[in-house]
């Protein structure tokens, strides 16, 4: 099959909710966000509400959220799964820094998902790379 008979001209696909982009075609944006000194590190309650949040500010599909607090003084490690991927979180409060991973696919906004985040966990600084994930074309 080629890829015009397999991928439609929108900008997601109706198979597998590939982005069609500027010629492009790929899995999705992928956003690793490093935070230092920021809230809410040691917080799983919060942290567990806020990747809800984050997911539903970029219109995507909240399967489950998972946490874990691993003890007094430690992190949090936390992961929304979503119909269109994922955003995860790792705190090291220790280090006063958090690392985020948003992964989404499809008819979704993920930038929307990042600004929540940056607004919401108020980091002094922030480190920001984006990625284009699986690009076929």
């Amino acid at each position: 099959m080629d890829l015009d008979s397999k991928y439609s001209k929108n900008k997601y696909t109706s198979l597998d909710h590939f982005v069609e982009e500027n010629g492009k075609i790929y899995a999705g944006h992928h956003y690793l966000i490093d935070m230092w000194n920021c809230l809410y590190l040691e917080d799983e309650i919060k942290i567990k509400d806020l990747l809800m949040r984050a997911a539903k500010s970029a219109g995507a599909s909240v399967l489950q959220v998972k946490t874990h607090h691993f003890g007094e003084g430690q992190g949090v490690s936390g992961v929304a799964i979503l119909a269109e991927s994922h955003i995860s979180i790792h705190t090291w409060p220790e280090r006063s820094f958090a690392a985020f991973d948003i992964f989404m696919c499809g008819n979704t906004n993920p930038e929307l998902s990042l600004d929540f985040l940056t607004k919401t966990f108020k980091p002094k600084k922030v480190d920001i790379k984006k990625l284009k994930r699986g690009i076929i074309s």
